[in-house]
């Protein structure tokens, strides 16, 4: 199970921090949103530490999520930083950390490096065609029926709040059979 996520990085701390592969580990959060916060602080109850790497000087995240991660132990932060790149044999062993205000690249040692750098849904090419809120197709509440009749939304595309692969895939089987129904 373990290559399944490939080899220590992955997009969903929900999905994949439980892992034995992270426990008790430091893992690596990239990101300064709301979602690297909460992803981060996830991670602290499987993970023995979490780095959260900011490209910034500041965070973009909720005051609120700022206060959270500051105050929990387990969780450090390093300013002005990105990933340059990662290592290990089949497995994470490490990640080096570019400073972007000195140029240098450092290593820390981690088993997981998880990305939490924003999330965009790819509805721009329906332009105008389907009325959408913030880039997010809207959907009738409770349902996948979008503004056009025969038309139904499942996924990212649609789910502002959880993104995530399950209920994606719960949605997409939601616009199924509504839309098997619609044309029936």
């Amino acid at each position: 199970y373990q290559r399944r996520v490939h080899g220590g990085i992955s997009a969903c701390a929900v999905c994949d921090g439980a892992l034995p592969l992270f426990r008790n580990r430091h893992v690596v959060v990239v990101g300064g949103g709301d979602t690297a916060c909460e992803e981060a602080m996830f991670l602290t109850k499987y993970a023995s530490q979490v780095t959260m790497l900011v490209r910034r000087d500041v965070m973009r995240a909720s005051r609120v999520m700022q206060e959270r991660v500051s105050k929990n132990p387990k969780i450090s932060v390093r300013w002005l930083s990105e990933p340059a790149s990662c290592a290990g044999d089949g497995l994470l062993a490490e990640v080096h950390v570019r400073d972007l205000s000195k140029g240098t690249v450092d290593t820390i040692p981690a088993s997981g490096l998880f990305y939490a750098i924003g999330h965009t849904p790819n509805t721009e090419f329906l332009g105008e065609q389907l009325e959408l809120k913030d880039g997010y197709i809207t959907t009738v509440p409770g349902s996948t029926h979008t503004s056009v009749e025969g038309v139904f939304a499942a996924g990212d595309v649609q789910d502002r709040k959880y993104r995530q692969a399950v209920t994606a895939a719960g949605s997409g089987c939601m616009a199924a059979l509504e839309a098997e129904s619609w044309l029936h």
